[in-house]
């Protein structure tokens, strides 16, 4: 016996002296293993390139503290675990968790800066011993180095989604926002923007928002082709020094000279993204008037896209699946009352790609859209957006009013219709439009082929467009203040500029999936009493039976010595 326990002592010290190897080398060695299933706190190259390259502190202070039902629990610890895994690679980056909530003096103050920053709360039930209670939780964070402060939203916006399903899905889309936030605040903007006019493009005022939020990343400035009649070749020269050219909704036709300088600009690796309507119809008439002429409207812009491999047919979308209007339905007293219906002309498309730019993206509401066909051309085609399978085209010039609210329609009456394509990335070498054709310019060294390039197509040139308040400034781009919904316009558009000036591949960490496990919260209920037995008696019965299998070999092993 004697024996037996002297053997025991060696053992003891030989695992001592293991632990405290260990633990002298784990203070100069440092190393965290991923064992979750998707590898979801394993960082991708793209934000460890981003990390690399932080050299001054940056703070990331998260407004997610306090008691939380089960599902913003969850979406805390990911957001925290998250953090720990982007600290350990760079020190310079530190955070901490922020309870606006807390009693102080200063959470007025508090509270009143988060709004001031634009971090709007949701509200949540929170039960304590019984006692159910309303509170504000803000799903946001904040990334700063210096002066330099960008938002993160946590809690992803989903129309018709419950909590639960919000976290999946704003749990994927952790890595992305707070890499993309960091690299926002700690490298200087390079890449330019420019914002085309002067062919009736949509003004300042119904952009601003999409301005104001791209230019956190990137250089912007208006600029207008007025002069490529008399210095077409000068003019060229100046749009080649930025990176991408926007177009919103032009409304104008575009000269012979202008259409040269795009092309060429194109050919020489110019970025483009192009909204643009096709037909003529205005929402804001029809609500003045009651009906409106809908009609086809030409920019000159057909056969550049027709070259390029997409054509947009001046004919207009109707989808069953669609947006909300707010209409006066009738009289209580003295008051109007107004309704909710469902407005066939502008679509709420869901993008169901796997494309980073649209994965996992909220709905987007068009308005007044129009089909686009895609040309064999060698050109690679991603289609980004489709409307529903229950939709169909209407011909133009066609009067629209609002009986068609009540229309009714089968599933039979889109047999062989719908899913009409509403969006496209375009990638590859690009045929100009001026191949074997002479120039309305003479231009120095004139391409027939573009080098590698990109670029977005989607017909809806209202799609980028904020409303205005009642005194004329501009809302969130994608909110709708007649029904108080927010679409996903603004995600969209901003994806598709990062995925066209990406060049650090942070845009593909959209696609990254995140498996997380989740309660069945009805089978939880129906078998509450079942769940809560077999937690606690197993692991005590398991307990007892180690217990007397390890008393039984010790029995064996004093039976021998």
């Amino acid at each position: 016996m004697k024996k037996f326990y002297k053997n025991d002592i060696k053992l003891l010290i030989r695992l001592v002296v293991v632990l405290v190897v260990l633990n002298v080398v784990g203070t100069y060695v440092y190393k965290r293993f991923d064992f979750t299933q998707d590898h979801r706190y394993t960082l991708s190259e793209s934000t460890l390139g981003i990390l690399d390259r932080t050299q001054e502190p940056v703070l990331v202070e998260v407004f997610l503290k306090g008691n939380f039902p089960l599902e913003f629990r969850r979406l805390q610890n990911e957001t925290k675990q998250l953090l720990e895994e982007i600290e350990s690679r760079n020190s310079n980056v530190k955070f901490k968790f922020v309870d606006p909530n807390e009693e102080g003096p200063s959470k007025k103050g508090i509270i009143e800066q988060l709004y001031d920053y634009g971090l709007k709360p949701v509200t949540i039930t929170v039960n304590d011993k019984g006692a159910q209670s309303q509170q504000l939780v803000f799903p946001w964070a904040l990334v700063s180095q210096g002066e330099k402060v960008t938002r993160v939203q946590l809690l992803k916006n989903m129309m018709g989604a419950n909590t639960e399903e919000k976290v999946i899905s704003s749990v994927q889309h952790l890595e992305y926002a707070f890499a993309e936030a960091i690299n926002k605040v700690t490298q200087e903007k390079s890449k330019k923007i420019a914002i085309l006019k002067g062919n009736g493009e949509l003004d300042d005022a119904y952009i601003a928002d999409f301005l104001m939020t791209v230019r956190e990343s990137y250089h912007i400035a208006p600029f207008t082709l007025d002069s490529v009649a008399k210095t077409p070749q000068k003019t060229l020269e100046q749009l080649k020094e930025y990176d991408l050219a926007i177009i919103a909704k032009p409304t104008k036709a575009f000269s012979e000279e202008q259409i040269g300088v795009l092309d060429q600009y194109v050919m020489n690796g110019g970025k483009t993204l192009w909204l643009i309507d096709q037909v003529q119809a205005d929402f804001d008439s029809l609500r003045r008037d009651g009906r409106m002429l809908a009609y086809p409207k030409d920019q000159s812009l057909g056969e550049l896209m027709f070259k390029y491999g997409v054509r947009i047919n001046p004919v207009l979308v109707k989808d069953e699946i669609s947006t909300k209007i707010k209409l006066a339905s009738g009289r209580q007293g003295s008051e109007t009352v107004y309704s909710d219906f469902l407005w066939k002309f502008a679509p709420f498309v869901y993008p169901d790609s796997e494309h980073p730019i649209v994965k996992n993206i909220e709905g987007v509401k068009y308005d007044f859209t129009s089909p686009i066909d895609t040309l064999k051309n060698g050109v690679k085609k991603t289609i980004l957006a489709k409307s529903s399978k229950y939709s169909s085209l209407v011909g133009t010039p066609n009067e629209i009013s609002f009986e068609v609210i009540n229309e009714q329609t089968t599933p039979e009456s889109y047999q062989g219709k719908g899913s009409y394509i509403l969006g496209v990335l375009l990638e590859g070498n690009f045929p100009s439009v001026y191949k074997n054709r002479v120039m309305p310019f003479t231009v120095d060294k004139p391409l027939s082929e573009s080098v590698n390039t990109q670029m977005i197509v989607i017909s809806d040139g209202d799609i980028i467009k904020n409303q205005l308040d009642d005194k004329g400034m501009p809302l969130e781009l994608g909110y709708d203040k007649w029904t108080n919904m927010l679409y996903g316009n603004k995600e969209l558009l901003l994806n598709s500029v990062n995925y066209l000036l990406d060049d650090t591949g942070l845009i593909n960490l959209r696609t990254k999936e995140v498996k997380i496990p989740m309660l069945d919260k009805l089978r939880v209920e129906q078998q509450y009493t079942s769940i809560q037995m077999k937690v606690l008696v197993i692991p005590i019965v398991l307990v007892v039976i180690f217990g007397c299998i390890f008393i039984l070999v010790r029995k064996r092993k004093f039976i021998k010595k």
